[in-house]
């Protein structure tokens, strides 16, 4: 088995970036975060450049384009976190998220 086309790995770059926009936007939208679009671009603008790095810039080291790819996605589970963490402190014998 050969080398696998560039035009298969832009198209699943894309595919992937679209993927993640969508996926960023709904989840957002679910949990009341505020600016879900902004989330949703920041998430899916990194996987874009992370692929795009990969085809474009053929001495970019592996491990920097893994990282730029997940970096959006990372801030966004990050804030996320946050945005839905209970603002009371938990009850003594219980986990927090335990009700």
């Amino acid at each position: 088995m050969g080398p696998v086309p560039s035009s298969a790995i832009a198209l699943l770059g894309l595919a992937a970036t679209i993927g993640v926009f969508a996926y960023v936007y709904r989840d957002a939208t679910r949990v009341e975060m505020g600016r879900p679009r902004l989330w949703a671009a920041i998430a899916a603008g990194s996987v874009a450049i992370g692929f795009g790095l990969y085809l474009f810039v053929p001495a970019a080291p592996m491990t920097g384009v893994i990282l730029t790819a997940n970096t959006g996605p990372v801030l966004y589970t990050f804030e996320r976190e946050i945005a839905t963490e209970d603002d009371d402190p938990p009850e003594p014998g219980q986990l927090p998220h335990q009700k």
